[in-house]
Order: structure tokens, then sequence, then C-alpha cells
């Protein structure tokens, strides 16, 4: 009986020994095919593929003649022609097909390069304006710069992008008119370089009158928000780019620790900060698809 008994487990364990490992294996394979599927989606077709977000805001100070105003928001180009180009072309026919009133761009047209003279990453202004200039708006185009085009050379980006007719607001209001009524589209200047000036930005603008602000980094609304400002748009934080579920973003740079993604309320305050749209580091995207934000203005009630 012991010799049948033991003959029996052998055998089982020949019969199940070979089930098992391929079991382990299937998993092991599974498990290496999901990494690289997901690996090839947040660095082949998430980056690549932008999408529309629509937002309406009810701001109290709103001229209601102006009510259904349109901007088209976009951040965040960073722009090189092998990874952040895509997005950028996918996105011209999006925003266009969108027919905003005016489109707003909230700064990093290029990225300070690594090594070498950083100088020289401000060239990739010209590829990017003359993409960007196929968009078209009644208002047109308007921008400020950020943190990476005044690490550049930020004079070669701002002729760069004017050049393609495109305005650089730096430290300036300009008033937007319809049927009689207007607000008023002001930008700072880069808040990490230490030079935007919201006194000299808003010297103009009547105290009574809307404003909408461009500012590239999201936490200068704790700033703004204690000046006559109804709107603050910005980009910087990506959305923070690479977003692993039930945990923080892995990077946030400063200046957008606090407002990473989306609408929020800073004293009397309103702030939207878009994803953008391109890349920075690593050329990926995970759960922060680039972004095109389309939104609407009305007056409260």
């Amino acid at each position: 009986m012991l010799d049948v008994g033991l003959e029996s487990v052998t055998a089982r364990r020949i019969l199940l020994s070979p089930l098992s490992t391929t079991r382990r294996q299937f998993l092991r394979w599974t498990a290496a095919a999901g990494a690289v599927a997901l690996a090839g989606d947040s660095i082949l077709l998430e980056p690549n593929r932008p999408r529309v977000v629509r937002k309406d805001f009810f701001l109290p100070r709103w001229p209601e003649r102006m009510n259904g105003f349109t901007l088209a928001l976009l951040s965040d180009f960073h722009y090189d022609p092998y990874f952040s180009t895509h997005p950028l072309h996918a996105a011209i026919p999006l925003v266009n097909d969108l027919r905003p009133d005016l489109i707003v761009l909230a700064g990093d047209f290029v990225t300070v390069p690594n090594f070498g003279d950083v100088r020289k990453g401000a060239l990739a202004a010209e590829p990017c304006a003359q993409l960007l200039r196929q968009m078209t708006a009644p208002y047109g185009l308007w921008a400020v710069l950020g943190n990476h085009d005044e690490g550049t050379d930020y004079k070669h980006v701002t002729r760069a992008l004017q050049a393609a007719n495109i305005q650089v607001l730096a430290n300036q209001s300009q008033a937007m008119e319809r049927d009689g009524a207007r607000f008023w589209l002001a930008g700072v200047n880069d808040v990490l370089s230490h030079t935007a000036d919201l006194s000299k930005t808003l010297r103009r603008v009547p105290a009574e009158e809307a404003v909408v602000l461009l500012a590239h980094e999201p936490d200068f609304a704790d700033e703004a928000a204690n000046f006559p400002i109804d709107l603050q748009l910005s980009g910087h934080s990506h959305g923070g780019q690479v977003r692993i579920p039930f945990l923080p973003p892995l990077y946030l740079p400063r200046m957008a620790k606090k407002y990473v993604w989306g609408t929020y309320r800073v004293g009397p305050l309103t702030l939207y900060t878009t994803a953008g749209l391109g890349t920075i580091g690593v050329p990926m995207r995970l759960n922060c698809p680039p972004e095109i934000t389309l939104l609407t203005l009305r007056r409260t009630g």
C-alpha cells in the first residue's frame, strides 16, 4: 500500500508540475505584456491624443453683452520635432473646429536643454510659432512666456511669436471689445523670473471692469487674488503628466504644487489650470492626456 501511495504522489507531482510552471510563466508573461502595453500607451498614444475640455465660468463682473464669449486655452508646448510636435499638430484642427473668439497661450513654447548652451533651446520657438499661427480666432492669439522661455532666450522666443502674429503680453493688458462692452486680457511675465508685476500690468484697467489674467504658474493665484482679477488661466504643472491611481503626481514644479489641474476658487478669484499639450523629461503621459480647454464666459445671474 505504501509503495502504491508513493507512486501515486510522485505521479501527481509529475503531472501537476508542468501545469504549475506553465501557469506561473503565463502570469509572468501576462504581467510583462500589460506593462509593455501600458508603457506603449503612455508614450506612443496618450501624449499624442489631445482632448477637448469644456468649461463654463460665471463671473460677477463679466459684461452681460459679451455673454457666451469663448476662449481656447493651450499651454506647455515644449516644442521638439520628435515628440511634442505630434499633439500640437493634432490640436490645430481641433481648436479651429471649436471656433473660439480668442486663443490664449499660457507659455513654455520651448524647453531649456539639459546640456550645452541653454540659449539654443529658444531656436525651437520658430517652428512652434509657425504651427501655432495655423490656429485662427476673431480676437487673435495672445500669449505669455513660461519659465522655459525665460530660461533660454526670452527675447528670441518673443520675436518668433510676434513674427507669427501671436501677441505677447509682458506685464501688459489689452482691452477686448464687443457690442460696446469690454473686458481686459492681462498677462504677466514668468513668475519664477521674479519679474511679474501685477501693479504695472493693471495700471490702465478701470477698477470696475472684468479682467482675465494669463500667468504661467498657477500658484501665482495666491497673489493675484489680492487684485481685481476675475479669472486666472495657467499651465506649468502638466497636470502632473504621470498620474498613478491613488497616488499624488510623481513630480510637480515650483509654483504648481497647490493648484495642479482643474478649477479652483482662490478668495474672490477663479483659477483654471490646464494639463497642457507637451511633455518634459520622459515623453510620456499617464492618466493625464494633453488638453485643449474651451472656456465660455458669462455673467453671474
